[in-house]
């Protein structure tokens, strides 16, 4: 009997899923899409209540897989820009796709207001 990875793991949509699993990562990608480049600080702040180590976590992943690039200054403070690779632009169709899919299934009164969540 074959198991899950013999099955699915050289699927395309098993390779998409497994780089961009976890509940924040589409979060994260949409807020550096809307900002363009973002510093470190700025994203937790406007992600609360995520952690730390979550956040740090998910963004070292995201640019392991070339998703996201990360711009270290070598300065005090020390200062972290992040921003969205060719390769993480791609991914924008698809977040827009998967926004206003909710949008129109979700039933009246499980939205939260406009612009509360990751208006596009």
């Amino acid at each position: 009997m074959e198991n899950f990875s013999d099955k699915y793991e050289k699927c395309p949509m098993y390779y998409a899923m497994l780089i961009l699993e976890g509940k924040w990562k589409w979060i994260i990608l949409w807020k550096i899409y809307q900002t363009k480049v973002i510093r470190y600080n700025k994203l937790k702040d406007t992600l609360q209540p995520i952690a730390h180590k979550t956040l740090s976590q998910q963004l070292k992943e995201l640019e392991r897989h070339n998703i996201i690039h990360r711009e270290q200054y070598n300065q005090v403070p020390p200062k972290v820009e992040y921003s969205l690779t060719k390769e993480g632009e791609t991914l924008i169709p698809i977040l827009s796709l998967m926004y206003q899919w909710g949008k129109e299934h979700m039933k009246p009164g499980e939205s939260l207001a406009e612009g509360s969540c990751l208006s596009s």
